[in-house]
């Protein structure tokens, strides 16, 4: 690749691990896409890490909710943009749930009670409520729940992994937009300028 290519190819990955690292990054919760009956079904997820290295990004989520079937070995997109740099990532990768196993329970362990306490919701998500309500059992809104209380919790986390297959970076600028499109071939990135 061309010096420019490499640099837009860097430029990618920064904000997607930045995304991954800090929570007011506005890459830290991109749009995951599939499509599902024909219709587009999106949702915003919380970037987790973005992994260069083996081209993956991870996101989380519990194992109750539709989009688990859905994006289960699922074609997927995740679109991304940081206004600051006018930067638009189009992700496109496919989807692995993972439910069990030492990294998901790695995972699971490194994540702050806060964190785990949105996997205790009584009823899967998208479930009919009588009011408002955030689904949680009445003892731990509103506090973080203590270990023992986490433990009927775990079943209900997955780690959702992307591995990616493409990344098309768009830079808007006023002198002129700029667009590359990268592929993912055996683990080997090639890139190409493409018209904005």
């Amino acid at each position: 690749m061309d010096d420019a290519l490499c640099e837009a190819f860097e430029s990618a990955w920064s904000l997607l691990v930045r995304g991954a690292a800090d929570r007011r990054s506005p890459v830290h919760t991109p749009v995951v896409a599939n499509c599902r009956d024909g219709i587009p079904d999106q949702r915003v997820m919380v970037l987790r890490a973005a992994d260069r290295n083996s081209a993956a990004l991870r996101f989380h989520t519990d194992t109750r909710s539709q989009k688990c079937t859905a994006l289960d070995g699922a074609p997927v997109h995740v679109l991304g943009y940081h206004p600051g740099q006018a930067i638009q990532l189009r992700i496109a990768g496919t989807a692995t749930l993972m439910r069990d196993g030492p990294l998901v329970d790695e995972i699971w362990a490194r994540t702050t009670p806060f964190g785990r306490r949105c996997y205790m919701v009584t009823c899967a998500p998208g479930s009919r409520l009588a009011a408002p309500g955030s689904g949680l059992p009445a003892q731990v809104e509103g506090r973080q729940p203590s270990e023992a209380e986490l433990v009927d919790a775990r079943p209900n986390f997955a780690v959702l992994m992307v591995a990616i297959t493409s990344i098309d970076w768009l830079h808007l600028a006023q002198a002129g937009h700029r667009r590359a499109l990268f592929h993912n071939v055996d683990g080997n990135c090639q890139g190409e300028w493409r018209v904005p």
